[in-house]
């Protein structure tokens, strides 16, 4: 397939949440997967809502998520000059006339189709009247009433319309500015779009485009609705669900590479396969694979997938991220931090945490001067004789000539065996005592972390702390 071209209109009122990113995502992949074009599209001409800072935050989230676009963004009200072109060549044609109804007209229409159990559409009295320049007016796109609209989609398959149940939809209000289905079919054909691929929600928006493009004299580009997504309950996704933002998902510590591997596995599948890098993505894309039932957004798979994701990702690049973190939360990270331990934090962690903060969270007592025992955590830690098995602990590691896991796997099982208690029993108190907390790396790993120096520094403090504490 050559020469595709495709785009992503988002409009700025609001913030860029996963069903968009999703469709953003399947017409990026798509482009990438043929060799094609993505274009952004700023569908903006809801000025009222619209706001520059939801425009940046779309941009953010776009960049952000790797999803670079070859052409934009064009924004809709910078083409008023087009619409005008094209609202003026329906007009001469016949395929669009001036209507002269007032709003009360036009509630009192609905309401008296309603009553008659129709369908409540405008019935088109204005169609055939002289233009009268002194009156307001909008203007109306004369839609075909007779026969049926057949739009094949790319997922969906042929899907038939009757024309006697569509509106002749208004194309330019009475001030002038254009709606939503004509610029959407104006900057299609102005930007040779070959394939639209959106939610399926814009699926009744279908056949009044495919009438405006003919009118206009263009060619259809080629459609794809993708199914909505839908929360666990199957109903429309809400933000509890899942119906977040991209910068939400950015602030929980979520990878963006495991979001847009998630977000592409909400509709598409390739076999059994869950884990995918963006480089599979584009590979293995296919419109034809993706299903047409709704999709059920599932937290727990995401985070999952985050986890998989934080595993195969570059050492540092986490370390540095969890350093970030860090700094948010009031912990001095000096310049002199070397990668060597970066990559042991991380090895350390990573098999025990599903985002950036828990990994945060998991290592930050590897970053303190001094640890801030958790009452919550001494009380199971610093069970039975605590002092007693610190000071064996300590007495142990002393006399260690290194400190690395294998020497302090063998130390710890000497003490065992010494003392006939299990490793539990030695190791709980010392990780307490090392971390502040009760669930940390292994006890070789944090031991190996901190060194010597400091490990012991820690024990010693830790069993001052106790006697401050002598209820635990």
């Amino acid at each position: 397939m050559s020469n595709v071209r495709v785009r992503f209109a988002p409009s700025p009122t609001g913030f860029l949440h996963v069903g968009g990113v999703r469709t953003a995502l399947f017409c990026w992949l798509f482009a990438r997967h043929h060799g094609g074009t993505f274009i952004l599209r700023i569908e903006d001409t809801d000025q009222a809502r619209s706001t520059p800072e939801a425009v940046e935050l779309i941009l953010d989230g776009l960049r952000w998520l790797g999803l670079d676009w070859d052409e934009g963004p064009y924004y809709q009200t910078r083409r008023f000059d087009l619409y005008k072109k094209g609202v003026e060549k329906l007009l001469a044609d016949g395929n669009a006339y001036r209507c002269y109804c007032t709003p009360e007209e036009l509630e009192a229409q609905r309401a008296h189709a309603l009553a008659e159990k129709r369908v409540p559409k405008y019935d088109g009295r204005c169609r055939h009247l002289e233009h009268q320049p002194e009156r307001p007016h909008t203007v109306r796109f004369a839609a075909p009433q007779e026969g049926v609209a057949v739009v094949h989609d790319l997922i969906r398959g042929d899907v038939t319309f009757d024309n006697a149940q569509l509106d002749d939809l208004i194309i330019a209000r009475s001030d002038g500015t254009p709606t939503y289905n004509f610029t959407v079919v104006m900057d299609d054909a102005d930007m040779g779009i070959t394939h639209v691929i959106r939610g399926d929600d814009h699926l009744n928006n279908t056949p009044r485009q495919a009438a405006l493009f003919k009118a206009l004299g263009h060619e259809l580009p080629q459609f794809a609705h993708l199914p909505m997504i839908h929360g666990p309950d199957k109903r429309k996704l809400s933000k509890r669900d899942g119906a977040a933002s991209v910068t939400d998902y950015r602030e929980e510590g979520m990878l963006p590479e495991a979001l847009v591997n998630y977000l592409a596995r909400l509709g598409w599948s390739h076999g059994d396969q869950e884990f995918f890098t963006v480089a599979e993505l584009i590979q293995k894309f296919s419109l034809e694979a993706v299903g047409k039932s709704p999709a059920v957004f599932d937290r727990a798979k995401l985070l999952w997938l985050n986890a998989q994701h934080l595993k195969a990702a570059d050492p540092i690049r986490i370390m540095r991220m969890v350093e970030e973190r860090l700094v948010r939360d009031g912990i001095a990270i000096g310049a002199d931090v070397a990668d060597a331990f970066r990559r042991k934090v991380f090895a350390a962690a990573c098999e025990r945490s599903r985002t950036v903060p828990e990994m945060a969270d998991m290592v930050a007592s590897f970053y303190r001067d001094t640890v801030t025992i958790d009452p919550e955590a001494a009380k199971k830690g610093f069970k039975g004789e605590p002092l007693l098995v610190l000071d064996k602990v300590m007495e142990k590691l002393a006399g260690l000539p290194a400190f690395d896991q294998p020497t302090l796997e063998q130390a710890f099982q000497e003490l065992m065996d010494e003392t006939g208690q299990g490793l539990g029993k030695l190791a709980q108190p010392a990780r307490t005592a090392l971390t502040g907390r009760q669930v940390s790396p292994g006890i070789y790993e944090v031991l190996e972390i901190l060194g010597k120096e400091r490990a012991l520094a820690r024990l010693a403090a830790a069993k001052e702390w106790i006697r401050a504490n002598p209820a635990g």
